[in-house]
């Protein structure tokens, strides 16, 4: 569903690859906003702004606070929180993955610039010529484009195939689940994918009964996260555990991709 937008246009006068120092300036219809090193850091691929900076900007009603170690964005109809150190942003119960994390630097709370934009219903676009431009939306996410019952199969699978992962592992799991879904191989829904039994019963969790076990928070976090576009494992459609299982035949017949914890992954 696409979200009207407000007039309102944001211009970063660097693009997302470009060294930190020419990264200074945020300019608002022309007009700079910030040119302080600590609103800004740019690693790799990746611009981090300063959430308290832009989230006033992409929802003006929009209330910053630092409470317990995690900042808190509150607003109409919005609900956000950032703690540094983690994957993720928290945005009225939606969660969207942030893969280098959420940091902290001289007191100011940074994230990934297109995550927020994506958390706030705005969009991030690029040009050698115009560098980043932020465009604000609603102030607030999209419709959560999953239903509850993806969420609730998604969350068992995850925590019953992957309880002792790290969330990297879990989000593997879940994008294993997502992939099936996608391929012409396999069934077209997530419960009808976990529970195909075409050539026999897919996942381990389904023959042992464990699938129905209350999910762990981690599980349920992981999948809200791959079910809002964070992917691990690349294309893989298989996963095993070599260590726990007897039946080799994903090793001697698909394509390694990696391992994550204990699960090797294939195409």
């Amino acid at each position: 569903m696409k979200i009207r937008q407000t007039l309102l246009g944001l211009t970063l006068a660097a693009a997302l690859v470009l060294p930190a120092s020419a990264a200074e300036v945020l300019r608002v219809n022309g007009q700079n906003l910030w040119a302080e090193s600590r609103a800004r850091l740019v690693e790799g691929d990746t611009t981090y702004v300063s959430l308290r900076s832009v989230a006033g900007l992409l929802a003006p009603d929009a209330v910053v606070t630092w409470e317990d170690g995690t900042a808190w964005v509150r607003g109409s109809g919005l609900t956000l929180s950032a703690t540094p150190g983690e994957q993720w942003l928290s945005v009225n119960g939606r969660a969207f993955y942030i893969p280098r994390g959420v940091r902290l630097e001289q007191g100011s709370t940074l994230v990934p610039i297109r995550a927020l934009a994506q958390a706030l219903g705005g969009q991030v676009e690029w040009s050698a010529r115009e560098g980043v431009t932020l465009t604000p939306g609603a102030g607030r996410p999209e419709k959560t484009p999953y239903t509850e019952e993806d969420l609730y199969w998604m969350a068992r699978i995850i925590s019953a195939e992957s309880r002792g992962e790290p969330l990297l592992g879990k989000l593997a799991v879940g994008t294993v689940v997502l992939n099936r879904v996608a391929s012409d191989e396999f069934p077209d829904t997530i419960r009808e994918v976990i529970f195909d039994r075409e050539w026999g019963v897919q996942f381990t969790p389904v023959a042992n009964g464990t699938v129905y076990n209350e999910p762990t928070a981690e599980s349920v976090l992981a999948a809200k996260l791959v079910l809002d576009g964070a992917r691990a494992a690349g294309d893989s459609l298989y996963f095993i555990a070599p260590e726990l299982t007897d039946n080799h035949w994903t090793m001697e017949n698909r394509t390694y991709v990696t391992t994550i914890g204990c699960h090797w992954f294939y195409l």
